[in-house]
């Protein structure tokens, strides 16, 4: 519950600030040009606002622990080891949290690659040997120095972007299709027209995924290169070969499984947002 009431806590706010600049922008939205821009304040605003406050909600999503203060030796390795990573990789010191699950995974968030977020789960911290839990805290800390969180944000900008505005101008021609063959010429009606743009809405969103899904691909392959420079090749394979004797399934919420080291699984390649750990495994060996 706590979960659903953040994410539509969110989009309310999305849909709030999104009203404001409209209303300030003085946008008409019955004109192509209106169109565009309307698509683009929803599409790349909720991808912002999301990125903006990416951090925050991780942590009250996913019950994340900030260690400020080490409470015993693993925490206190942990943090040592983020903080060499980070020093590594040219970046400023991410926050370290922990959180509990008994899966094992990880995760990096946050705006930017100097006000960051990286944590593990405990079932990773207390699984895996120190060798593999370096080498998943050097592919998150990889992910931070690449900048793919902004990078991603962008992305999806895009394709949110593509899908309203896509998804309303088809919408708009069947409607003028259907009122130009009514001999009342009352098209589609209001709830009629909304019932297509949000079939519409689901159809492009579905291409969309799978564009997001291609360059998310790209990335995980980029983090585990990035892991083997910072941690050593044969820890990072070392905890994909981990991975992959474990449960094939991601409980964590979309928005923090797209930063995992090990994303949700599924029966198309194409929807995956994480490559098989299979073809992870072979990239690293042949490089």
């Amino acid at each position: 519950m706590k979960r659903i009431f953040l994410l539509i806590a969110t989009n309310l706010a999305v849909l709030l600030v999104a009203s404001i600049v409209m209303s300030i922008l003085g946008v008409n939205t019955s004109t192509m040009g209106g169109l565009l821009v309307f698509a683009a304040i929803f599409g790349f605003g909720g991808a912002f606002i999301s990125l903006a406050i990416s951090k925050w909600m991780a942590k009250k999503t996913m019950g994340c622990e900030v260690i400020t203060t080490p409470r015993d030796s693993t925490e206190r390795w942990l943090l040592d080891t983020v903080t060499r990573q980070a020093q590594q990789a040219g970046i400023k010191m991410p926050e370290v949290a922990i959180y509990q699950s008994p899966e094992m995974n990880a995760f990096a968030t946050g705006p930017s690659k100097d006000n960051s977020l990286v944590a593990v789960s405990t079932g990773l911290l207390y699984g895996m040997s120190q060798d593999e839990v370096e080498g998943v805290l050097a592919h998150e800390v990889s992910h931070v120095a690449n900048g793919d969180m902004v990078t991603l944000t962008l992305i999806q900008g895009v394709v949110n972007t593509f899908v309203i505005f896509a998804a309303r101008v088809v919408a708009g021609i069947i409607n003028n299709f259907v009122s130009s063959n009514d001999e009342e010429g009352e098209g589609l009606g209001m709830f009629a027209y909304m019932a297509v743009v949000f079939v519409l809405d689901m159809l492009f969103g579905i291409l969309a995924s799978i564009i997001v899904a291609y360059f998310s691909r790209i990335r995980e392959y980029r983090a585990d290169e990035g892991a083997a420079r910072l941690a050593g090749k044969h820890k990072m394979i070392a905890a994909l070969e981990r991975l992959r004797q474990g449960p094939e399934s991601s409980a964590m919420p979309a928005q923090m499984s797209a930063f995992g080291i090990n994303g949700k699984r599924s029966m198309a390649e194409l929807m995956m947002s994480h490559p098989p750990l299979e073809k992870r495994i072979a990239a690293l060996q042949t490089r």
